[in-house]
């Protein structure tokens, strides 16, 4: 009786054995499905290319500018029609070749007017297709484009002449873009563009000027599906032909103000595509300048209204724009455009 008491007393008092190691090869429990899940969406978050830690997805936008920095490649075709006044402040192409051939007595003679003529255009038809190149990072980037374009007048005025469709070479640009502000949800950029007098000026494939155009860009992010993109920037000429009359102290060039607005959703998102609506509303303001027939057109506001969406595929890496442009005021480039873009970035 007393031994097996004892007995039961060092059998209580003895340590609970250590767990015997488990071997490298002996196969664990699997995790819950709940957690399986909850740690594959942490790496989807963590590998979609957003954010100031990963690669950000390009701007949805057509027609204000890319606050996206980095290395890309992107190839835009534009179709525009009825641009009544095309070298309305030089800004499309330079001042009409018709004031070369006027009589002197009309006090507004120009031998050195640099345009297309002698035809004074009412009506003009025009394409144009580019190709950019932009190499950088995150932080900033730079950039060159290069232009081809397709003029094709529709209408003359009365008894001032006419000239063919002409194409080319148009006016070379380049420039760069510097990140202000990166949270992941705002991205703010600055780009700094020059344009180069390279497109041959009497067949009204450029400006026959240079000119540089800063812009404040803004890309926001709005919960996973919104955005809204803005600018906010200044076009200077530099150099430019002769006012009306020649013998003033004005060009017929000017300083343009121009500002956008365009908010997108995301209709469809998966891994791998996203296609997404935007509206766009563009805005230029010409502070002083002059356009044939001849008129000075300081003042004139345009605004433009813009309908377009952006698809992404291949992981955000590429993407395509389709869109349509209509002017709303009573002056503007052209009354209606069409843009189709492809862009890869890398």
């Amino acid at each position: 009786m007393h031994l097996h008491a004892l007995a039961l007393a060092l059998m209580l008092q003895a340590p609970t054995a250590p767990p015997a190691p488990q071997d490298a090869d002996t196969p664990k429990d699997p995790p819950a499905a709940t957690e399986t899940a909850a740690d594959e969406g942490q790496i989807r978050t963590l590998l979609r290319p957003v954010g100031p830690i990963g690669r950000r997805r390009g701007s949805m936008v057509g027609y204000i500018e890319d606050a996206t920095m980095g290395s890309q490649v992107r190839i835009r075709f534009d179709a525009g029609w009825h641009n009544r006044a095309p070298d309305r402040a030089e800004f499309f192409y330079a001042k009409c070749g018709c004031y070369r051939d006027l009589p002197a007595s009309t006090g507004i003679k120009d031998p050195d007017a640099p345009g297309p003529g002698p035809g004074i255009v009412a009506d003009l038809k025009f394409q144009q297709a580019y190709l950019r190149a932009e190499l950088g990072g995150s932080h900033g980037s730079i950039f060159a484009e290069v232009p081809l374009r397709w003029v094709k007048p529709q209408a003359f005025a009365p008894d001032s002449g006419s000239f063919a469709d002409q194409s080319g070479l148009a006016d070379i640009r380049g420039g760069l873009k510097l990140g202000l502000m990166n949270t992941g949800a705002t991205l703010v950029t600055v780009q700094l563009q020059g344009y180069f007098p390279t497109g041959d000026a009497k067949k009204g494939l450029g400006t026959d000027h240079f000119s540089v155009e800063p812009v404040l860009i803004v890309d926001q992010r709005i919960g996973d599906r919104g955005g809204l993109a803005a600018q906010f920037g200044d076009w200077h000429p530099f150099g430019g032909s002769k006012g009306i009359p020649p013998t003033s102290s004005e060009k017929f060039t000017g300083d343009i103000v121009f500002y956008g607005v365009g908010p997108s959703f995301d209709v469809y998102k998966s891994d791998q595509v996203t296609f997404t609506p935007i509206v766009e509303l563009v805005g230029w303001h010409i502070t002083k300048g002059f356009q044939t027939p001849p008129a000075d057109i300081g003042g004139t506001n345009i605004v433009n209204l813009k309908f377009g969406a952006r698809t992404t595929f291949a992981g955000d890496l590429s993407s395509l724009y389709v869109g349509w442009g209509r002017r709303l005021s009573t002056a503007g480039w052209y009354d209606d455009i069409f843009r189709v873009e492809f862009r890869r970035l890398f």
